[in-house]
């Protein structure tokens, strides 16, 4: 069951953060204030990261603290096309919901155990 609320909370969480993304990269060039987010150092470091490793970039993020939001993002401001954009972000969030899942399971145990001693 965490499993797979976990992996619902997380597949809404990067669509939303890819479609922003999208919208930003429309609309946010005629914003100065949105320009300069997007051409920050976690965007640029998300666009070389996306460029060298390319939709595999989507899948591995989840594996890392902090850039998840900004690949995501960036995937949506680059344009990365839908059809290859959601395989890639099933495919992170099963694996973000499956380490959260098993360590908020393993980690719960843990603390019942001892406190029920």
């Amino acid at each position: 069951m965490a499993f797979g609320i976990l992996f619902v909370i997380v597949m809404l969480r990067a669509n939303a953060t890819y479609w922003l993304g999208r919208a930003a990269d429309s609309g946010g060039r005629k914003s100065r204030r949105l320009q300069n987010r997007l051409e920050g150092k976690s965007m640029y470091r998300a666009r070389d990261i996306m460029a060298t490793w390319g939709v595999a970039a989507v899948p591995l993020s989840f594996l890392t603290i902090g850039l998840q939001t900004a690949i995501n993002f960036s995937a949506g401001a680059m344009r990365m096309p839908v059809r290859r954009y959601l395989p890639a972000v099933t495919v992170g969030s099963i694996i973000w919901a499956t380490i959260y899942a098993t360590a908020g399971t393993v980690l719960f145990t843990v603390i019942w155990n001892a406190i029920s001693g």
